[in-house]
């Protein structure tokens, strides 16, 4: 698959990629899937042209979407969830000399902008909820987002393996825990996220990532 997807991008090579969602979280059950999420460089040279090359792709692992560098440090940036996470998996099943240099930058993405970015995806996530039948295995990762957000705030990285919590979590998913034990849950957390004292910059080192970055398209050219 990996040859057919450099053949479709002629030039484009990946250079980071991670198994994210349950599988890294330690929250996997017979039969989940395996959740990859990568990092693509694009040639230098096809950025000087109209069409400008992709943002994101499809592969070239099954059952994998990867980001352009650029995209992903941007996203990154932002204090998104889920990219920031890619940066903290547990497992790495391919990394060039650029990914490494990627992941040696992840704490430069970091800042204060994380607290609010974490709590709105998971409210995002609790207003699609419907208490009258609710989606366990959704209401578990909003509580995993959560958990994985404060510790952020606390301690300077995201909580990708869950630990400790696993087996509360996975007794929401089964449907073990009621609405409102989960909603309290929830709304300690979200107490918690919302007040947590941390030490997180207020920004980004913006510059640190952008250096990295004109290095990268310099050596794609």
């Amino acid at each position: 698959m990996e040859c057919e997807w450099r053949e479709r991008h002629p030039g484009t090579d990946l250079v980071l990629s991670v198994v994210t969602g349950s599988r890294a979280y330690g929250l996997q059950t017979e039969g989940s899937d395996i959740d990859r999420r990568g990092v693509f460089v694009a040639p230098t040279a096809a950025f000087w042209r109209l069409d400008k090359p992709p943002t994101h792709l499809d592969g070239p692992l099954e059952e994998q979407f990867s980001w352009e560098v650029e995209r992903f440090c941007v996203l990154a940036l932002q204090a998104n969830p889920t990219l920031l996470e890619c940066l903290w998996s547990p497992i790495v099943e391919h990394v060039t000399p650029v990914g490494e240099r990627l992941l040696g930058l992840r704490t430069a993405f970091l800042s204060g902008r994380a607290r609010q970015s974490f709590l709105g995806y998971a409210q995002d996530q609790f207003r699609r909820l419907d208490p009258a039948a609710p989606k366990w295995k959704q209401a578990m990762h909003m509580i995993r987002l959560l958990l994985s957000g404060r510790h952020l705030v606390e301690f300077g990285e995201p909580l990708v393996r869950v630990g400790e919590d696993r087996e509360r979590l996975l007794a929401i998913r089964r449907g073990e825990l009621t609405w409102a034990e989960v909603d309290a849950w929830r709304a300690e957390l979200t107490t918690g996220l919302s007040r947590a004292a941390g030490h997180l910059p207020a920004e980004p080192d913006r510059a640190a990532v952008e250096e990295f970055l004109i290095e990268v398209r310099r050596a794609a050219l």
